[in-house]
């Protein structure tokens, strides 16, 4: 009695790994965000294990049968359109209802958009934070990102190709248009493609035409500085600008805080440009 969550390829089909492709075979039944989807990587893997449906529209209900299945002797793998399961995509409600029935749940890793990103993002990877997609409306988008906007750690977001710009220009607006970010699209696909520079950067980059707005993103943020997060270094620094020019503004909080003047210094800038934003 065990319930596998099993990786599938992001893009790239070359990408299943061995042990996968094992378990993906030997199962009595695969769970499938989308079985049409699924059917066709199911063909290019050589498996005829029988496919069934479980998505957002009936998690709850498919959930509670599927784990039934598995207490009644039936061996059966979660794998979501791309990926791995979970991770922006339905299971929750059968992995929680799995361990409440002591069912092991036995993780079969792979592919994931959000490590791949993150590992070829150039940003710090110590310490990041999973958002995955932000609201679609242009208000709530703002207040989500208002809400991790004084993590230190580098954020992770989804994105569509229907939103994408307007993501990054709320993205600009709320974050700051010098945060340095990476966008990851069509990871592992034949038009994979990956910039660096800032948020404000990338957002002429995409709202030319430099980088297509088709397919799918992940956007990688960096997180603010020891000094952005703290309230009180900003109302101090912004206090002292009110009065003095940025460098003499930077030295003096330096020495009333005692951290570096520099990043004082890159951080009045930081505020001057928003202002003109």
């Amino acid at each position: 009695m065990k319930l596998f969550i099993v990786a599938t390829p992001i893009g790239n089909l070359d990408d299943i790994t061995a042990r996968a492709k094992e378990v993906l075979a030997e199962v009595d039944l695969i769970a499938a965000e989308d079985t049409r989807h699924s059917a066709t990587l199911m063909q290019h893997l050589g498996i005829k294990t029988p496919l069934v449906a479980y998505h957002d529209h009936n998690e709850r209900e498919a959930s509670s049968g599927l784990i039934d299945k598995i207490q009644h002797g039936t061996s059966v793998a979660l794998i979501s359109d791309a990926g791995t399961p979970l991770i922006s995509d339905p299971g929750y409600r059968i992995v929680e209802l799995a361990h409440a029935r002591g069912i092991p749940v036995i993780p079969i890793p792979g592919p994931s958009a959000l490590i791949a990103g993150l590992s070829a993002s150039g940003l710090p990877t110590d310490r990041f934070l999973f958002v995955g997609f932000i609201p679609a409306k242009t208000a709530a988008r703002k207040k989500s990102l208002e809400e991790v906007s004084g993590q230190q750690a580098t954020l992770v977001f989804y994105e569509s190709r229907h939103r994408i710009l307007a993501s990054l220009a709320d993205m600009k607006s709320v974050l700051g248009a010098d945060r340095p970010a990476t966008i990851g699209r069509e990871l592992t696909k034949k038009f994979e493609e990956i910039r660096h520079g800032t948020l404000g950067e990338l957002f002429e980059l995409v709202s030319s035409g430099s980088i297509t707005s088709k397919g799918e993103f992940v956007v990688m943020v960096a997180g603010t500085t020891e000094i952005e997060s703290n309230y009180e270094h900003v109302s101090l620094l912004k206090a002292l600008l009110k009065e003095l020019p940025p460098r003499k503004a930077a030295g003096l909080a330096g020495q009333i805080t005692g951290l570096p003047k520099k990043l004082f210094y890159e951080l009045s800038l930081a505020l001057k440009h928003d202002k003109k934003d």
